[in-house]
């Protein structure tokens, strides 16, 4: 892949990675407790899935 396109991995990565960060601090602190845990699942297993491709691309050779 292009330098272009790992910074939209990069990007997409950090994104999630916070997002998901903020929302289960709010929800700890009751803020987002209407929050269904299915939600917070999906944004674990998002941070997860774009973290390994931010890993593949930094791991690339050519």
């Amino acid at each position: 892949m292009t330098p272009r396109s790992e910074t939209i991995i990069s990007s997409l990565f950090f994104m999630t990675l916070g997002l998901t960060t903020v929302v289960y601090v709010l929800r700890g602190l009751a803020i987002f407790a209407f929050l269904p845990g299915g939600i917070l699942w999906l944004l674990f297993l998002l941070s997860l899935g774009t973290g390994l491709l931010f890993l593949a691309e930094k791991m690339r050779r050519f």
